[in-house]
């Protein structure tokens, strides 16, 4: 559904829609998972989102990370087990995008699990809005385990990895 902001009076401004832009907010909302997205040019603002049916596919990336996170790791359903503890060291996702464990497809992963890291070391990129960001090692550590799939959509707040 796509909305076209009025004026302040609630009148509708006279507008042409850009179809273009339009299917590109689409396609980032599919990309993301995310249900709703708005952007403001000057007076022109366009919105585009999904119904609240739509909701429900967001949880999943969060939920169907939980068991993936034994086969990521290689140590089983015995990694489950206190999950809180290892969160305290996760280093999270500072936006809603598309988590990269490579500079490319074909490149090795900027971390692996045991790496040793240095403060400052790329441990993997979101894209968010067709920028790459690349996330860094707050501080000298170990890469204890690694939350995410590569090319996979994650929330502003969401796990990343552990470093300990």
């Amino acid at each position: 559904m796509a909305k076209e902001e009025g004026d302040h009076h609630g009148r509708s401004a006279s507008m042409k829609v850009d179809a273009g832009l339009v299917r590109e907010l689409a396609e980032l909302l599919n990309e993301t998972g995310l249900t709703e997205i708005e952007v403001e040019d000057g007076d022109r603002k366009i919105r585009v989102s999904r119904g609240a049916l739509a909701a429900a596919p967001l949880a999943a990336p969060a939920l169907m990370q939980l068991p993936l996170q034994g086969g990521v790791s290689g140590e089983g359903p015995a990694a489950l087990a206190d999950p809180a503890a290892d969160m305290a060291n996760a280093l999270r996702s500072p936006m809603v995008g598309t988590v990269y464990l490579a500079a490319e497809p074909t490149s090795e992963p900027f971390v692996k699990k045991g790496d040793s890291v240095k403060a400052g070391d790329t441990l993997l990129i979101v894209e968010a809005m067709k920028v790459m960001n690349p996330i860094t090692a707050p501080s000298d550590g170990i890469v204890h385990d690694i939350l995410v799939e590569n090319a996979q959509p994650v929330e502003f707040d969401q796990p990343l990895l552990v470093l300990g």
